[in-house]
């Protein structure tokens, strides 16, 4: 059975998917194709149903989930860090400012809406937001991916981490992006998915030095550093990725809850979230 794994070209989801990626792990007649394009290109993909499995953000979640369903593992989940906004200088307020984001279903744009939401977002490809930022054709940016630690490069200054913003608010690590199965592919090959994916996570995080060396080669603002490389990935290459676990998926479902309460998400949160809880 051929299956699409469709994630963006970063160097923590290399790291993830290396041992798939490379046929290195069985993959109990699977044949996998990996497709690579920005979160918010898969995020307005699924809407669609396009991929068979792929990476989305939670914001996009509830707008899809007659589709999808998330894996117990893959999960990018920060504690105590996340997507940050950063500026030529100090701002005294967001309000009003000009933001660039790298997409309104990304759930960075939902935290920054949660923290404040009278700004003028500017959307624009991630990977474009630092040079805008520093041109001074916005006010701040929205930073995901590598941008987290290559923004000091570009002269700018971090104004808030809105991870450490999210856990002093609730108490919970930051929930940023899954990987979820489309629903019409059956339990039986959902549940096999989510086994070779979390044997693929394993297999990286116990061949550490080999998954990186791979990752590296996607790691666009850091490519030039192995330490940094290995720094990114180890935030979003966690305990959380093996499993969320208990804290893991209550914080999934309050950042969703307050999204919709706050009217930031139109559609309402479903019940079902989990292929555990199905």
């Amino acid at each position: 059975m051929k299956i699409r794994i469709a994630h963006s070209p970063d160097s923590d989801d290399a790291f993830m998917f290396y041992p798939l990626t490379k046929g290195i792990i069985e993959t109990e007649g699977f044949e996998f194709e990996h497709v690579l394009h920005d979160i918010e290109t898969l995020n307005k993909e699924a809407f669609k149903g396009t991929y068979e499995v792929t990476a989305i953000s939670f914001h996009v979640f509830p707008y899809v989930s007659d589709k999808y369903i998330v894996l117990t593992c893959g999960g990018s989940v920060g504690k105590g860090y996340g997507p940050i906004i950063v500026a030529r200088e100090k701002l005294d307020s967001l309000e009003g400012k000009k933001i660039a984001i790298p997409g309104r279903y990304t759930t960075a744009f939902l935290l920054l809406k949660l923290y404040e939401d009278k700004f003028i977002p500017v959307e624009l490809p991630f990977d474009k937001i630092l040079d805008e930022v520093a041109k001074g054709t916005v006010d701040a940016g929205l930073i995901i991916h590598e941008g987290q630690i290559s923004y000091k490069n570009y002269g700018l200054e971090k104004l808030i981490d809105l991870g450490k913003w999210w856990e002093k608010e609730t108490s919970l690590p930051t929930p940023l992006g899954c990987v979820a199965v489309r629903r019409d592919i059956g339990k039986d090959n959902i549940n096999k998915i989510n086994s070779l994916v979390r044997r693929s996570i394993e297999y990286s995080l116990l061949n550490k030095r080999p998954a990186l060396e791979f990752a590296i080669n996607y790691a666009r603002e850091i490519k030039d550093s192995f330490e940094k490389t290995e720094t990114f990935v180890d935030m979003y290459v966690n305990q959380y990725t093996l499993d969320y676990g208990k804290e893991g998926k209550e914080a999934v479902k309050l950042l969703l809850k307050l999204g919709y309460d706050r009217g930031i998400i139109s559609k309402e949160v479903p019940p079902t979230l989990f292929i555990d809880e199905l």
